[in-house]
């Protein structure tokens, strides 16, 4: 039986994106985070066995820029936000990804993101502030989805790569972590499987 472990080099992608409050990951607030665990089925496919998403409280003296709300229609006064802790947000997703890892052997996560120094540079930044112990994520390794489908499709705007995949793309959910990391999810994993169709890997 094919093996996830095997594919990646002892890597399990998962796929991560989140939105802040701006472009420093030192000083501006990671808002929102999703994530989606990838397995593999019986023919080596990859598909998306798990996802998790959490709106987040910003951490104390976060910066938080009004054109950025605008972008991702975040309304931090929205009484349905509910929004937890950056410690509880990344724990519910790194327990599973850690339960992940034990049950396929793999030896460490390595993030997958659209544009992935971004979500990866506030990814580090959150589990720095926290002084996170247990992080199963590779430090500076990624896959980065705008870089794959610019090779497998022509386009590099996650919208564009996603329709030219034959996704289905639904603009007005958009630029919310959850809806990206599943768009995001679904490409890599069209991208990967189109590979192995290809070249048998």
């Amino acid at each position: 039986m094919p093996r996830i472990s095997d594919r990646f080099r002892g890597f399990l992608p998962v796929v991560i994106d989140v939105e802040t409050g701006g472009f420093n990951p030192k000083t501006d607030a990671m808002l929102e985070i999703a994530a989606c665990i990838l397995c593999m089925d019986d023919f080596g496919r990859l598909k998306i066995a798990e996802t998790i998403a959490a709106n987040i409280e910003p951490f104390q003296g976060a910066r938080i820029e009004a054109r950025s709300l605008e972008f991702t229609g975040i309304d931090l006064d929205d009484p349905q936000r509910n929004p937890i802790s950056e410690k509880e947000a990344l724990s519910n997703i790194f327990l599973p990804v850690r339960k992940e890892l034990r049950a396929t052997d793999c030896q460490r996560a390595i993030l997958v993101g659209h544009n992935a120094s971004f979500d990866l540079s506030f990814l580090n930044a959150a589990i720095e502030r926290i002084d996170y112990k247990r992080n199963p994520f590779h430090p500076f390794s990624s896959f980065d989805t705008a870089t794959l489908g610019g090779l497998a499709f022509g386009q590099t705007v996650l919208a564009r790569a996603v329709q030219a995949a034959a996704i289905d793309w639904d603009e007005s959910a958009a630029h919310s972590a959850a809806y990206d990391t599943v768009k995001t999810a679904e490409l890599f994993c069209v991208i990967v499987n189109r590979w192995k169709i290809l070249t048998g890997m």
